[in-house]
């Protein structure tokens, strides 16, 4: 029971951040089916609603019974208000890079030894989901979103989820900028496959120095230099 909840505060807090950070529901507006968020997810529907009545409680989401789940319209996500300033600062794509420098190897690194078997997976797939549409040349901005967030998450560490604003916006732009480049694409695909190879056979130093290969071919690529 105690695992069980503490999964279903993980899925609030990811929830949450589609929310409040990444913008994918606004204020007023209604979250998919139970079957759809659960699969999207996941997760089972008991692990849903159970994170659901979490974020009821906290005043993010309310129930309309024969509609569905709704943003609440009053929702302001003034918690977060300290931490999306952060991105109003004139902060250049190279500083951006050098903070996943410093963050995510070792977020790879815990990861691999904390990340239950469900939020591996969840690791593993949209790491798959990021190569399908590299191939079929898609846009692939939130499957490289999700694939690091899934990360983050993994480390169960209650700070990563306040960093993902940031990564995510060197992530947009890395990704804006490698469009044109086959050389970072065809990195991107040989690193990934790094990282997931070594996290699913449980080598954390392994995963740590994949993703720190990862983020030094982006920087090079792009022209950061020290």
């Amino acid at each position: 029971m105690e695992a069980t909840k503490r999964l279903s505060d993980r899925v609030a807090e990811e929830i949450l951040t589609m929310i409040a950070i990444e913008g994918r529901y606004l204020a007023g507006e209604q979250l998919p089916n139970e079957n759809e968020l659960a699969e999207q997810l996941q997760v089972s529907r008991t692990t849903l609603r159970e994170a659901m009545r979490v974020l009821v409680a906290q005043g993010v989401v309310e129930t309309i019974r024969g509609k569905g789940t709704f943003v609440r319209k009053d929702f302001r996500p003034e918690r977060l208000a300290n931490l999306t300033s952060l991105l109003d600062e004139q902060i250049n794509l190279k500083d951006l890079y050098e903070i996943r420098l410093i963050v995510e190897p070792e977020a790879a690194y815990y990861a691999t030894i904390r990340a239950t078997d469900q939020e591996l997976a969840r690791i593993l797939s949209y790491g798959k989901l990021i190569e399908e549409k590299i191939k079929r040349n898609e846009d692939r901005t939130e499957a490289e979103q999700n694939f690091h967030k899934a990360i983050a998450n993994a480390t169960h560490n209650a700070f990563m989820d306040k960093l993902m604003p940031v990564i995510f916006q060197a992530i947009n732009e890395g990704v804006r900028l490698s469009e044109t480049k086959r050389e970072v694409i065809e990195h991107t695909l040989r690193d990934h496959q790094l990282i997931m190879d070594f996290m699913k056979a449980r080598n954390p130093e392994g995963a740590r120095s994949a993703m720190k290969i990862h983020i030094l071919h982006a920087m090079k690529e792009m022209g950061f230099h020290e």
